[in-house]
């Protein structure tokens, strides 16, 4: 019965210490270093004597400069080594090497592992050997790669170049003759880089960088979506031009002469002499009022006169003073109108058109409103204020006559009904003629944008790059 366990109990065993040894080898071998690999057998000749053999192992461990004071002993096959060395892996290949010499009885390992020292660089210094020999081998293939690149991008700066200059006339949008030109060079590149890969056999790191080029685009797009936004804006803003250079727009209620556009902002010039920064996108996405692209724009303002003056007359006096001014288009024709009844002035709303590329919008508005004034005053229209005002020009008389005989009453002071006003007289031409159109106060009428371009032309511009709009 012992004898039916043995068996099968010292195969166990036997499957145990393998596995076991096998375990402990790949738990100490060294990453930086190669693992050692002993033969099978060493022979030493027909008749392996004990002389023999210590100088067959000990030419074989001086050989692998891997031990120091390396001395081997041989008695009746019986190996015994001594000797230092760096890692246990080696201990354990010298082991191995004795074991399966010929006529190798048993071995007697009586090595000591030399444990390094905190500022010992040999692994360092090793592998920069390493690294410096695999250079200088890869030296033809790196200067290849490099006339490679190069090569590739002398192709893509000339493709691009000649793309550039067909798609000139084509495009009226500098940015989009770029990005054309370089979306048609981009493949040149390309294929010289899949080709400096490819002949470095790193084939696989080409197709790895192919396949991630959506995941990397995606990542990126979540990264720098305001910049994508930004610059698609600029694209399509190019392409539209809603607006150019020197142009009066509004955005977001800023209002500004158009100075440039990058890809990511446009450049405004206030009428305050202020550079204003707006987002393409924010432009693309609001209204844009360009006040440039129609030179001619319509204003107006608003005056009172009196209930007991003549609508009709001070419609006429206005209109005519709104068809002798110089800076008041004719057509489309100017329009005084009746806005609204106030509670003690009649509300006249005047309309008029102007060419605002010419005269700016509060130099004529300040001039037709002092016009307009001295024209209803010398035409006796009052113009009172919202208080309403009754005038007794000769005075509140106070009758202190008896009452009549028989009567009780007391005396009462008596108001007298104050006389109708005069007609009013016909204008009066020559003061009228006196009243000039424009005066140095007013900045004589012409418009701002000149200056504030004068303003930009000298400042220095907050947003460099590429002007999108030239």
């Amino acid at each position: 019965m012992k004898d039916f366990w043995r068996a099968p109990l010292r195969g166990v065993i036997f499957l145990v210490a393998i596995t076991g040894s096998t375990l402990a080898q790949d738990r100490t071998t060294s990453p930086l270093e190669p693992t050692p690999v002993s033969p099978e057998r060493i022979a030493v000749g027909d008749v392996a004597d004990d002389e023999q053999i210590a100088r067959r192992l000990t030419a074989i461990l001086q050989s692998t400069s891997w031990f120091e004071s390396v001395a081997v002993d041989v008695r009746d096959g019986v190996v015994f080594l001594d000797g230092l060395t760096d890692s246990p892996e080696h201990l354990a290949w010298a082991e191995q090497l004795a074991q399966r010499t010929e006529d190798v009885v048993a071995v007697v390992n009586r090595m000591t592992v030399l444990e390094r020292a905190w500022w010992d660089f040999s692994p360092a210094l090793a592998e920069l050997r390493l690294l410096r020999a695999k250079i200088i081998r890869s030296l033809p293939l790196i200067v290849f790669s490099v006339f490679i690149l190069f090569l590739s991008w002398w192709g893509t700066k000339a493709v691009a170049r000649l793309a550039r200059t067909s798609f000139e006339g084509r495009y009226g949008s500098a940015l989009m003759v770029a990005i054309v030109a370089r979306l048609v060079a981009l493949p040149i590149f390309l294929i010289g880089l899949y080709i400096v890969l490819q002949v470095a056999g790193l084939t696989s790191l080409a197709l790895t960088l192919l396949g991630g080029t959506g995941l990397m685009g995606v990542v990126i797009g979540f990264a720098f979506r305001d910049i994508a936004e930004n610059l698609l804006a600029s694209i399509l803003l190019s392409l539209r031009r809603p607006f150019r250079p020197n142009d009066l727009i509004e955005v977001t209620g800023q209002i500004g002469i158009v100075q440039r556009m990058n890809t990511r902002c446009t450049v405004l010039m206030t009428m305050d002499g202020n550079h204003v920064q707006i987002p393409n996108a924010t432009i693309f996405k609001n209204t844009i009022i360009n006040y440039t692209a129609n030179p001619n724009r319509r204003s107006d303002f608003v005056v009172g006169i009196g209930y007991d003056d003549s609508i009709t007359a001070a419609q006429e006096l206005i209109a005519q003073m709104l068809s002798e001014h110089p800076a008041v288009l004719n057509d489309p024709e100017p329009m005084v109108l009746v806005e609204v009844l106030g509670a003690s002035t009649v509300n006249l709303r005047i309309y008029y058109w102007f060419d605002a590329s010419r005269y700016g919008l509060a130099k004529l508005k300040s001039s037709l409103q002092r016009l307009t004034k001295r024209k209803l005053t010398d035409a006796n229209i009052s113009m009172p204020d919202e208080a309403r005002e009754v005038v007794f020009p000769q005075g509140v008389p106070i009758n202190m006559a008896p009452p009549p005989t028989g009567s009780t009453s007391a005396v009462s002071p008596s108001i007298p009904t104050p006389d109708p006003a005069p007609p009013a007289p016909p204008p009066d031409q020559e003061n009228y003629a006196e009243e000039p159109v424009s005066m140095d106060a007013e900045g004589h009428l012409h418009s701002e944008a000149r200056e504030v371009q004068e303003q930009a032309a000298t400042a220095p511009t907050p947003e460099e790059g590429e002007d999108l709009l030239r």
